[in-house]
């Protein structure tokens, strides 16, 4: 009998996902500035994006990844240890959520303060994981 996918699971899944897509609008960028890139073995070095929304965007997404590869192991040992409830299922969501908004904030080009209090929210979800791992019983 299939068992149905854990909300931390399937918050992974669209985390990684969308993890995954981030590079797309600045790719898109880079197409407009430079052109698609020609077939040379050795390319000129990649200048930086003139626009200042595509650098924003890169660095965000280097940011998504950084954490991903801190959020995606607190979800997976959870649900390996049988350790999920309901608050790691919200974490799991607020994670997303608070990832979404930090890439969102940083396209926008808003004050850091928003940019940090996305940021700092999917930090707390990923304590809150590593919380729960460490619990007693």
């Amino acid at each position: 009998m299939p068992q149905s996918t854990s909300p931390e699971l399937q918050w992974l899944a669209l985390s990684a996902g969308w993890c995954a897509l981030l590079w797309l609008p600045y790719v898109a960028n880079r197409f407009k500035e430079l052109g698609p890139p020609g077939w040379a073995w050795f390319p000129p070095a990649d200048p930086p994006p003139r626009a200042p929304w595509a650098q924003r965007a890169w660095r965000a997404h280097l940011n998504a990844v950084e954490n991903l590869v801190v959020f995606a192991p607190l979800v997976l040992a959870v649900v390996l240890a049988g350790r999920q409830d309901a608050g790691t299922a919200l974490a799991a969501q607020l994670y997303f959520w608070a990832r979404v908004g930090h890439y969102a904030v940083s396209i926008a080009g808003l004050p850091i303060m928003p940019r940090t209090a996305c940021f700092l929210l999917g930090v707390g979800a990923q304590l809150w994981l590593a919380g729960r791992l460490i619990q007693p019983g």
